[in-house]
């Protein structure tokens, strides 16, 4: 799941679907991680853009704030900083094996965009590590 901004280009690949929100996007966003919280068998990956923590309010001017909500709303989270184009590398990626949805925001500042990776929540990847740990072991 992508929380995007209203700039946000519209990829074509054919897992991908977008729908469009009057919403601001610190409100969407919201809404989506309380809706994922609720989930007991999926648990949320957050990504931001890297490029997000180095924007000054003199080149995209109310960057400092919507920064400050959106850090302040993910800090009992952990939120993972990639480059703009390895995220969106990413995204085509994955599109091809599952499907992806991106809710374009009304917000326009750049660089945005908070991409969402839906993991397990059962099943976290210290127990899967060590399944992986004994099945190599099992099979020497």
């Amino acid at each position: 799941i992508v929380v995007a901004d209203s700039a946000y280009p519209s990829q074509s690949a054919e897992g991908i679907e977008t729908i469009v929100s009057d919403a601001g996007q610190i409100e969407v966003l919201d809404y989506v991680l309380k809706s994922l919280a609720s989930s007991r068998h999926v648990t949320p990956t957050i990504y931001t853009d890297q490029e997000l923590r180095f924007l000054t309010d003199k080149d995209a001017p109310g960057i400092s704030g919507y920064r400050d909500q959106l850090f302040a709303m993910l800090q009992d989270r952990r939120a993972n900083a990639l480059l703009h184009e390895q995220l969106i590398g990413r995204l085509d990626s994955v599109s091809k094996g599952f499907r992806v949805l991106i809710i374009k925001t009304n917000i326009a500042l750049p660089y945005t965009s908070v991409f969402l990776q839906l993991d397990c929540s059962y099943w976290p990847p210290e127990a899967e590590g060590r399944l992986r740990a004994r099945m190599t072991q099992h099979t020497k």
